[in-house]
């Protein structure tokens, strides 16, 4: 038992040192920017660009409003699958894993083809129109993660009994939604909204084929033409990326199910 423990150790630490020595490399020299001394000039100079506070505050704003509209779509789609339609549900899981499937650049292309600006519907011939087509985008590419998150916190609870209790009540299917299955299922909304969140910070193939000024072209842009710069964004997407984890095991283990008496 005591040898299995020690080779379970040292293959996690050759695990972490995979991935662990990269990072303290890239941080490292992205210290390096003043010659002969360690400094945060470069994380200086891209807090001051403009571009980096316009194309991070559009992507925020991108995944804000990609977060609404996912949960509008996947919380009654897997609440009406798992209470009236289970016959469906493989169906339902079905599309939502074509994502993972099918490669971003086929989607956006696809995309384009269909909202151009000679089709029925040319939402590329504004800028709106453009960023609204990119947040839905963003919401096929989170679509398997979220929709997988909220399918797990509907399992952990009795949908059935509470839609039925609120029914004997005489709420209505949107006050069931709102008020009854939403707050039971909180720490997996938490946990795929996090995910979306960092999934939408980091893309940068529908952005850049939209021409959105997105932070994931921007990152590429800046590492084509700087050297400490992109470093510095690397270790920030990062640190991002990470802290999203982080918020998304401490929603679900940090809160509770609300508990529901059905008598």
């Amino acid at each position: 038992m005591r040898e299995s423990r020690i080779g379970a150790w040292i293959a996690f630490g050759i695990g972490a040192l995979y991935f662990i020595l990269p990072l303290i490399a890239t941080f490292e020299f992205s210290l390096r920017m003043k010659r002969g001394e360690y400094s945060f000039e470069a994380y200086r100079v891209v807090f001051a660009d403009p571009r980096f506070q316009a194309s991070f505050t559009y992507s925020v704003g991108q995944a804000l409003a990609t977060i609404f509209v996912g949960i509008a779509l996947v919380v009654p789609t897997a609440y009406w699958v798992r209470l009236r339609a289970p016959q469906f549900r493989p169906i339902v899981e079905f599309i939502t894993l074509l994502p993972l499937v099918i490669p971003a650049i086929v989607i956006v292309f696809g995309y384009l083809r269909i909202f151009n600006s000679s089709s029925l519907i040319p939402l590329t011939d504004t800028n709106l129109g453009t960023d609204a087509l990119l947040m839905f985008g963003y919401v096929t590419l989170a679509l398997p993660y979220l929709y997988r998150a909220v399918d797990t916190g509907l399992q952990a609870i009795d949908v059935r009994t509470l839609t039925e209790s609120a029914e004997s009540l005489g709420a209505n299917a949107f006050t069931i939604l709102t008020r009854v299955i939403l707050p039971n299922i909180r720490p997996a909304l938490l946990s795929g909204a996090f995910l979306t969140f960092a999934i939408v910070i980091g893309e940068f193939t529908f952005a850049a084929l939209l021409n959105r000024p997105a932070f994931g072209p921007y990152l590429q842009l800046l590492g084509a033409n700087r050297a400490y710069e992109p470093s510095a964004l690397a270790i920030m997407a990062f640190l991002v990326t990470w802290a999203c984890m982080g918020l998304m095991q401490l929603a679900s283990r940090g809160l509770r199910l609300p508990t529901t008496d059905t008598r």
